[in-house]
């Protein structure tokens, strides 16, 4: 481990012993403007020659050689307050296309920082292939340099090696989805009209959170491929249009297709939980133009799926390396000094900080910065001096030397919710006081049902990894039936948690915007009816409603098909 040590110290050493200032170039500058300067004949070795590139080096020396952190290739950019507060609002990318939405949340957020009523984040990184990294030009010296390894090397590595964004993300292609999709729906406004193509995405953004994959499942069709597939529907369509019933008359099926020819829809259970998707490839009346940008919002939705699941795991991922790499900067290599040490921990602190109940900055919920890092410090900790109790709780991990390695799985292998369920320990219980509050419908009294001892420690580890888990937090809202061989409607199933129904109008509003989806505006053809039904846990249909409304004689609500 010494000679590990000594490896790594000296390359950062030999790094900077190419400069004039030497090992004391990061206590001498005045800022991270500081111009540095090469010794003679250092000039063709292709080191940084910025203070900024020189911090990046020694930090991804630190990062990679010492704890073998693996990233994407770093890309760092300095922005402008204003310029960040534009990150904020186009979804933290660099390109993006035109959106209302977008404009208003610009007015809304740099408002209230104007009034002091937020402030900004020291930087934004994007989950790119090479990871891009925004940092504010405020920033002090220090402040870079905890920004770039909390983003550039904490972040950048999570993006890397957790297996969701592994699953579900495309690190390298991304940005060039974006810029086809921002050029696509340009060219769509000049040939079809703003106005259409914005109630087009107004209908996407309303659905987006139920535009992607839960589960990973085969390559869908692409782009092209729905395409070529509507062109051959709509040539089908022509030539079995049944002019009377403004219907098509499908061809009897083979006698030896094991089908029947009374069948009337296809499939009583589908279980498509992709909306949008499901949208792209099956409205019957969406042009190909429409199928195409509702297909690529579906798909800049599923980048960012991972990030609702792990913002627990990937904020406290970032914490615990931007303290340990500036600690490392400070008490290992002697890098930083003690004014710089200081205001580090300052605004290390200030993170990590946990609002009481009571108090106006308390969100609900905890604080991922901190609950994240104190459960891998922990974790750490668990490996290199454990107690009887974690030896009973944690027998696999605790006092293995090789605590990295543990961390290292644990980012890998784990969103929120099963990393509080399997890492959560009951001194972090203890140190955040955690208890349960049993807030049950069908009771009259709340109860406090677990508190942070050995009696409640499982109860309260199930417990908060179910509020992590985010089937718990948004409906689930899936496809059932279509019923492509008659009047075309389509029946959607929410199902209930914890008895749990939705609430009336956001009901309506996700009709509103499917109907408008699958009719192709509804205006144009009379639309084709769409249904929403909640069912409880016995599959009991508690409520429906439906766009266009029901008749008044349509049966009450029973069992689902």
């Amino acid at each position: 481990m010494s000679e590990e040590k000594k490896d790594y110290k000296q390359q950062i050493f030999d790094l900077l012993d190419n400069y004039e200032d030497g090992r004391n170039l990061f206590k001498k500058a005045e800022d991270w403007t500081y111009p540095v300067l090469l010794k003679p004949g250092a000039e063709d070795k292709g080191l940084p020659e910025s203070w900024l590139g020189l911090a990046d080096e020694v930090i991804r020396i630190i990062a990679h050689e010492k704890y073998g952190l693996d990233t994407y290739r770093n890309k760092i950019e300095i922005i402008t307050a204003d310029q960040m507060l534009d990150a904020y609002t186009s979804v933290g990318m660099p390109v993006s296309y035109n959106h209302w939405s977008f404009g208003k949340a610009r007015a809304l957020q740099g408002d209230a920082y104007k009034k002091g009523q937020m402030g900004l984040a020291y930087e934004i990184v994007i989950n790119t292939n090479p990871a891009i990294a925004y940092c504010m030009e405020e920033n002090t010296k220090t402040m870079q340099m905890l920004v770039i390894a909390h983003a550039s090397y904490g972040h950048n590595s999570f993006f890397k090696g957790n297996h969701l964004f592994r699953q579900f993300t495309d690190a390298d292609h991304i940005l060039e989805d974006l810029k086809t999709l921002k050029t696509h729906i340009e060219e769509c406004e000049e040939r079809y009209g703003v106005e259409e193509v914005e109630k087009l995405i107004d209908a996407c953004h309303a659905l987006k959170s139920h535009g992607v994959d839960r589960r990973p499942k085969p390559p869908r069709r692409s782009a092209a491929e729905m395409r070529q597939r509507q062109e051959a529907a709509d040539e089908f369509k022509q030539r079995n249009l049944d002019p009377l019933l403004d219907n098509i008359i499908y061809p009897p099926r083979p006698a030896d297709s094991g089908l029947s020819n009374s069948f009337n829809g296809v499939g009583d259970t589908l279980d498509e939980e992709n909306l949008l998707m499901y949208i792209a490839e099956n409205a019957p009346h969406l042009a190909g133009w429409q199928r195409d940008i509702v297909a690529r919002i579906s798909h800049v939705e599923q980048y960012f799926y991972p990030q609702r699941q792990t913002q627990l795991t990937n904020e406290g991922w970032a914490t615990f390396w931007h303290h340990t790499i500036l600690n490392d900067l400070y008490h290992d290599v002697g890098l930083i000094d003690e004014g710089m040490w200081m205001e580090f921990t300052h605004s290390h602190t200030s993170v990590i900080a946990q609002p009481n109940f009571d108090s106006p900055y308390f969100s609900g919920n905890y604080n991922p910065y901190a609950l994240g890092f104190a459960m891998y410090t922990d974790l750490k900790r668990i490996c290199q001096n454990p107690t009887d109790e974690d030896r009973e709780y944690f027998p696999d991990i605790a006092g293995n030397p090789d605590w990295v390695s543990v961390l290292m799985d644990a980012m890998k292998n784990y969103k929120d919710e099963s990393f509080v369920q399997q890492f959560l320990s009951p001194k972090v219980m203890r140190d955040f006081r955690m208890f349960v509050i049993k807030d049950d419908d069908k009771e009259d009294t709340i109860e406090v049902s677990a508190i942070h001892n050995e009696d409640g420690f499982r109860q309260l580890r199930r417990d908060l990894a179910a509020q992590y888990n985010l089937g718990n937090r948004e409906p689930r809202i899936e496809v059932g039936h279509y019923n492509a061989r008659s009047d075309r409607s389509v029946i959607l199933y929410h199902t209930m948690h914890n008895r749990r129904p939705l609430e009336e109008r956001n009901m309506q509003e996700v009709l509103k915007h499917f109907y408008q989806l699958w009719s192709g505006g509804g205006d144009k053809t009379g639309g084709h009816r769409v249904i929403l039904h909640s069912i409880d846990e016995n599959r009991n249909i508690v409520k429906s409603l439906a766009c266009p409304a029901m008749p008044k004689d349509t049966p009450k609500p029973g069992m689902r098909p």
